[in-house]
């Protein structure tokens, strides 16, 4: 446990690093964007943004996990993090479609872009990203949480903006063609919006109180039935989860009659544990 404790106290802190990184330099992403008049570099701190509120929330997560559960939330608190993914991803829609919007108006009426600022502050962007995902990949030895490996494909997915508007400024500078600009701008809005879709899907199937997306129900009943003695049959199963992490299931067990329901209770959840990684399960038990 002392273990566990200490890689999510590691793990905790590289998101808080990565987290201040991208958000500080969102900041300055935004101020080059208005000084150079650059579309892509505004589109890719939007990207910023959605990524430091998404390191933001995973950080939060392990220190809300943390608090014990009560009689009013008695699953915890770690559904807070699926709902504030949700909104997330809706924001990112928005983000998306602001950036396209804008980038049409572009294509249309073109506006003049600095194309030597702009390289400038896409290039430290490229910095800042490598450097954030370098933190975030050094914790890739301590666990396999799926907070951090979600935040280091949010980190990725901000190395493709920074590379975007970094060729919007190439092309600028040697050619001096300005709808580079927007045109990136929205490569960069379709990166956001995959993004978005992945995260809004996710965690509405969690609110929805779908099952698992790595869990097969009807593989796992065949499995119980075939490989337990005395269990006859597996009904009325529901399969869904808390977090992507915390899988829980209830189900009804008709066994035989000579079998005692406390060690048919038993053998159902070691199997449950050790061959379907489910650690919380509740079972009835039946009669033929």
């Amino acid at each position: 446990m002392a273990a566990h404790s200490h890689s999510h106290h590691g793990s905790e802190t590289r998101l808080a690093i990565a987290a201040a990184l991208t958000g500080l330099f969102m900041v300055a992403e935004v101020v080059g964007g208005v000084i150079s008049g650059s579309l892509a570099l505004i589109a890719d701190a939007g990207h910023m943004l959605t990524d430091f509120a998404s390191l933001t929330m995973a950080w939060f997560a392990f220190r809300l996990s943390r608090r014990p559960a009560d009689w009013k939330r008695t699953y915890g608190f770690d559904r807070f993090q699926i709902i504030v993914a949700f909104g997330n991803g809706l924001t990112l829609f928005f983000i998306a479609g602001w950036i396209v919007f804008e980038a049409i108006q572009r294509l249309i009426e073109p506006v003049e872009v600095l194309g030597p600022v702009m390289a400038v502050v896409a290039a430290a962007g490229l910095a800042v990203n490598i450097g954030a995902f370098l933190v975030l990949y050094g914790a890739g030895a301590e666990n396999h949480n799926l907070n951090m490996r979600g935040a280091m494909l949010h980190v990725l997915g901000d190395l493709l903006g920074s590379v975007a508007a970094l060729v919007a400024a190439g092309v600028i500078i040697l050619t001096g063609w300005m709808p580079a600009d927007p045109i990136l701008s929205i490569l960069v809005a379709l990166i956001i919006l995959r993004g978005a879709w992945r995260v809004v899907s996710e965690s509405g199937h969690i609110l929805l109180e779908g099952s698992p997306a790595e869990l097969d129900v009807e593989a796992v009943v065949a499995d119980l039935t075939d490989n337990i003695d005395g269990v006859e049959r597996i009904h009325h199963v529901h399969a869904w989860s808390i977090t992507q992490e915390r899988c829980m299931l209830t189900l009804h067990a008709v066994i035989a009659s000579d079998l005692a329901a406390t060690d048919a209770i038993s053998a159902i959840k070691k199997r449950l544990k050790e061959d379907h990684r489910i650690d919380h399960a509740t079972i009835e038990v039946e009669r033929p």
